[in-house]
């Protein structure tokens, strides 16, 4: 689709239609943990859910004076082979699938889609956090701009606790522009906040900001001391409610990544790859190089996992 490979083609220009460049760490993670990273001054590329579901290839902007190359993420599997010949240097960092949900069938079609484990484990949890709150479940909606900067100033008391924020550095952002942009898709209807409280106090947050009728799953994050009762999974079960009955919704887009939670909720999911398509410089050559041989040595390890002694290193190096 020709519109999509123009809004890719837009991606990191600058405000004089300039392709810019951001220094990006390409990081060197085992599980959550990053051990180290080294900096890459790329040129993203990221395709939008409608564009990995279109099936065209993205047209690569050109490359600003000192970039290293480009980074194409959630580019769907068919169209792989080709890309990587588009550059002196090209990798496959990762392969995964991206899920999605059709908010178009209705709330009783999707549950009823779940496996019988999964509903009734969602029922069972969802019954022990009502009775903690007093027999209900306390589950708020917020959409408009004043609502989203109350809900924000909320779900930052719960991000600042999370492992997304102190061990990932991606929880709910705090910054001046994040809640001003917030703010802005909530005065056009364009965003979703969603909270779960137990006595009054807040401990699980969802925020979805929505583009052409697909929701994307952006930041999420609930109270380490409650995560034996999966909140997490219960307030995207109520905020589904809240998205069946939107008619603006069309589908709801997990993004980048696998994931229990993703392939217990969605729908449908397209194989995909992110890909560095590089300058041939040492530089990049020694980089790619390193990149390769310790994402190898992780896989070697997680094959190894099981091995007593080495399992139980891998287990607490992964957390941290």
């Amino acid at each position: 689709m020709a519109a999509g490979r123009t809004a890719l083609v837009e991606l990191g220009r600058g405000a004089r239609g300039v392709t810019s460049a951001q220094s990006w760490p390409l990081k060197f993670q085992i599980g959550a943990r990053t051990l180290f990273s080294i900096r890459r001054r790329l040129v993203r590329v990221p395709l939008e859910l409608r564009d990995v579901l279109s099936g065209d290839a993205p047209a690569l902007p050109p490359l600003p004076p000192g970039a290293d190359g480009w980074s194409v993420t959630s580019l769907p599997e068919p169209l792989v082979d080709a890309m990587l010949s588009t550059s002196p240097i090209a990798f496959v960092r990762q392969r995964y699938t991206r899920y999605h949900t059709d908010l178009t069938i209705g709330f009783d079609a999707w549950f009823a889609g779940l496996s019988g484990n999964a509903r009734s484990g969602l029922k069972r949890k969802a019954k022990k956090l009502a009775e903690a709150n007093e027999g209900s479940l306390d589950v708020r909606t917020y959409r408009t701009a004043q609502e989203l900067a109350e809900f924000h100033g909320i779900a930052r008391q719960v991000a600042e606790r999370t492992y997304q924020e102190k061990l990932l550095g991606a929880g709910l952002p705090n910054d001046i522009a994040f809640r001003a942009a917030m703010q802005g898709r909530g005065t056009r209807g364009e965003a979703f906040g969603w909270l779960l409280f137990v006595g009054g106090s807040p401990i699980a947050y969802l925020y979805c900001p929505m583009t052409g009728g697909d929701v994307r799953y952006d930041y999420v994050g609930h109270d380490p001391a409650w995560s034996e009762w999966s909140p997490g999974s219960v307030l995207h079960m109520e905020a589904f409610r809240t998205l069946f009955d939107e008619p603006a919704a069309q589908r709801f887009d997990f993004t980048e990544g696998e994931g229990q939670h993703k392939r217990q909720f969605a729908t449908g999911g397209t194989a995909c790859a992110d890909l560095l398509l590089l300058r041939g410089s040492l530089g990049n050559r020694a980089t790619v190089k390193a990149l390769r041989a310790f994402d190898g040595g992780v896989e070697r390890a997680k094959r190894a996992r099981d091995w007593p002694v080495l399992g139980k290193a891998m287990h607490r190096l992964r957390r941290g």
